[in-house]
């Protein structure tokens, strides 16, 4: 049975091995990894799981075009399957491209409806945070993803070209 938890420097081995399974470059947007992360070392991975947990705190500054946000790792077994975000607000950038959500899911934990279960129950988080209403985008040809969105109500507002691609825009309303 899966779960949501926290970022942890417990499951370091675990998230290098999802992590590579994804392969070099961009990786999913729910794990709220930067170009500048260093992960692979005990350490770095523990820096970047304190920003981690920093950035999910409102009261705390954040650096420039952050935003507040609650990360959580889907994990089974104490195997990496996936993460989740949640922006706490939305930005410019995240208005036209990113939105509150975003999540991915290791390629072979895929097609077991993971993403729609933790889009549920960040849609629960969302709503007690008092947000009304989510925006969450998925690429253009991403058809699961939109699946997954659409399950949870998700009305397509419309499909755009962003600095990412091009990009379906949903709202959900909560």
């Amino acid at each position: 049975m899966p779960e949501l938890i926290a970022p942890t420097v417990r499951l370091h081995a675990a998230w290098l091995e999802a992590q590579d399974e994804w392969g070099p470059g961009a990786h999913e947007d729910g794990f709220g990894l930067l170009p500048s992360d260093e992960v692979d070392s005990p350490t770095g991975f523990a820096t970047w799981v304190a920003r981690l947990e920093a950035e999910s705190e409102p009261a705390k500054a954040h650096d420039a075009g952050r935003v507040p946000c609650t990360y959580r790792w889907i994990v089974e077994s104490e195997r990496v399957l996936g993460g989740i975000a949640l922006r706490h607000e939305l930005n410019d950038f995240l208005l036209r491209v990113g939105g509150h959500v975003g999540y991915g899911i290791r390629p072979s934990a895929r097609r077991r409806g993971l993403a729609t279960w933790a889009l549920g129950r960040m849609l629960g988080e969302a709503r007690a945070l008092g947000l009304d209403r989510v925006l969450v985008t998925c690429e253009v040809d991403n058809i699961a993803s939109a699946r997954t969105i659409e399950h949870h109500g998700g009305v397509l507002e419309d499909v755009r070209d962003t600095e990412l691609g091009t990009a379906r825009r949903y709202w959900i309303k909560l």
